[in-house]
């Protein structure tokens, strides 16, 4: 690190005429390499000396972003611990009996779909593409038991498709124009979402609606934007959304069962 930071000697000096010289240079390329050092450094308890750190916030005046890593970010709660965090998603799930019907009528929405021939289009943002995924990959793979694979998409999963889409139409229309192109009468769009207020999600339903489609809706913290627009919906109680994750995934695996109990 010596090497790296400490003061140049005038052999340093006839070295430090390549690409890689020239950083001290270049203030946005020498910033970078010091986040990098400083990420490397914490991992074994260790930092840069602080007066020779280029962008260092005492001479450039930055104000340190908030971040949910850092515990600083809005509304992080960072007096959470495992104890906390364990006993409110067993809380979120508990209340999960509250929309006991809208599970229900969920339930048979997607096994009337797929005993009906039709598919189900799965899409999420973030962390909810990440379970729309993993609900296609359970019913066109497999959940527990052997039994035939079920048509199911999770609308987020190509990158090619939602790029053209993104930057031709615009990030609201990634879903919609999916449902659009690739449902058929019959089929069911399934949208998940712990907010309920993004736009491409508001979309995907307003186009399943406008096509004639049924749907369902994963949602949580009061619904949001969402709420109203599926012919189900599941608002998970509560106001963290994480804890909505959960329990949507929760969801997921009870409808896989379920699909399992009525296709032996």
């Amino acid at each position: 690190m010596k090497a790296l930071f400490g003061k140049s000697s005038p052999a340093d000096a006839g070295r430090r005429t390549g690409p890689a010289g020239r950083l001290g240079a270049d203030p946005s390329l020498s910033l970078a390499v010091h986040s990098c050092l400083e990420v490397i450094l914490a991992i074994f308890g260790a930092t840069l000396p602080r007066e020779r750190a280029p962008g260092n916030r005492e001479h450039s005046g930055r104000v340190p972003k908030n971040s949910v890593a850092s515990g600083s970010g809005a509304g992080f709660d960072g007096g959470m611990t495992f104890e906390k965090s364990l006993a409110d998603t067993v809380r979120t799930l508990e209340s999960l009996a509250k929309i006991r019907t809208e599970i229900d009528t969920a339930g048979q929405l997607i096994v009337a779909t797929l005993k009906g021939g039709g598919k189900l289009l799965i899409c999420g943002n973030g962390g909810s593409a990440a379970e729309a995924a993993h609900f296609a990959t359970e019913l066109v793979g497999r959940y527990a038991g052997n039994r035939r694979s079920f048509p199911a998409i999770a609308l987020s999963s190509d990158g090619s498709l939602l790029s053209c889409i993104g930057n031709d139409y615009g990030y609201e229309q990634v879903f919609a124009r999916q449902v659009a192109g690739l449902s058929k009468p019959g089929d069911l769009v399934v949208a998940i979402t712990s907010s309920g207020n993004s736009p491409n999600i508001v979309a995907a339903l307003g186009e399943a609606r406008r096509l004639g489609l049924k749907s369902v809706a994963f949602l949580g913290r009061g619904g949001g934007k969402a709420k109203g627009l599926a012919t189900c919906e599941l608002v998970v109680p509560g106001a963290r959304g994480a804890a909505a994750q959960e329990a949507h995934l929760f969801l997921i695996h009870h409808y896989c069962e379920l699909i399992e109990t009525a296709f032996p």
